[in-house]
């Protein structure tokens, strides 16, 4: 069986040791990459001297998450990857992680990505953004089952962010990497979204663990109000399995009610940045909805870093 185990790093030399050490001492072997998104910190050469098994590439810019992923997860299946690990660098996980994954995983193939819980840095708590993606709402029984000591093996979800996804060579195959489009944040939503139209599940496996200390924003500063709606947008155009279309007249509609009641508010701090993201993607509609359409064939969405 093989296994890759992809790490995309920029500036990353306060974690990337301990990152790299954790699947360094995986209990099943892995094969690692680093994808480095020309880091400032020297993140690159750490890499070289402590882990010179570890292939690393160096993409000479900031490609972001989802386009240097998309690096790694081709090298994998070029490689005749069963399984693909992605692993933020600022993470770690325990010695079995991947093993229980693939464990569970080979027992319920129909599930494309599994993640296991993830917990903050110092293994206190359950990592504050994580814990919303396990709670009944989101996740059901999960919390339930916990509390009354009868955990199952696996918990379907909707989503679960990419900080650690094993990945089966199933789901690359049918799903492909991550959309290029997507300049940092929303491509792990857009990537669940096309997995559940293509007919495979996501879930979560809480008999084991990583452990997730978040340094913030990993890949370029955001202005953030605008940016954060604007990829929203994106992702709402993208849905599947809805026509084009009918996403785009439901999100046009739904923005134009909220920035009326901002005006009628005068709340222009919240509405200048609806408004911005908004036109931003309106022009960029046809680039939206190539994506769209190109993304929807089963086995048609390559794995590339070029814009579609």
């Amino acid at each position: 069986m093989k296994i890759y185990a992809v790490v995309v790093t920029y500036n990353g030399a306060p974690w990337i040791e301990k990152c790299l050490d954790s699947l360094a001492r995986s209990s099943i072997p892995v094969t690692t990459l680093a994808i480095d998104n020309a880091s400032a910190d020297g993140t690159p050469g750490q890499i070289k001297t402590r882990f010179p098994g570890v292939e690393l590439i160096e993409t000479g810019s900031n490609l972001g998450f989802g386009k240097a992923n998309n690096l790694g997860l081709l090298k994998a299946l070029e490689n005749d990857a069963d399984y693909v690990f992605l692993l933020n660098q600022d993470a770690w996980i325990e010695p079995d992680t991947i093993a229980k994954l693939i464990e569970v995983s080979q027992q319920r193939p129909e599930f494309g990505i599994l993640s296991p819980l993830h917990m903050n840095g110092a293994g206190t708590a359950l990592d504050l953004n994580f814990s919303y993606y396990v709670s009944p709402g989101a996740c059901p029984k999960l919390i339930s089952d916990w509390v009354t000591d009868n955990l199952k093996p696996i918990y379907e979800t909707q989503f679960v962010n990419a900080a650690a996804w094993l990945i089966s060579r199933q789901c690359l195959t049918k799903v492909g990497g991550f959309d290029p489009i997507f300049p940092h944040y929303g491509e792990d939503d857009d990537y669940l979204n096309r997995t559940l139209y293509h007919g495979l599940k996501i879930g979560i496996v809480p008999h084991t663990k990583i452990y997730h200390d978040r340094m913030g924003d990993a890949f370029g500063q955001l202005d953030w109000d605008t940016n954060r709606l604007f990829i929203n947008n994106i992702v709402r155009l993208k849905t599947y399995p809805n026509s084009f279309m009918f996403n785009l007249v439901t999100v046009v509609k739904e923005q134009l009610d909220i920035l009326s009641y901002l005006l009628l508010l005068r709340d222009f701090s919240k509405f200048i940045p609806r408004l911005e993201a908004l036109v931003k993607a309106l022009l960029m509609i046809r680039r939206i909805k190539k994506a769209k359409d190109y993304f929807a064939v089963e086995g048609a969405a390559i794995l590339t870093t070029e814009k579609k």
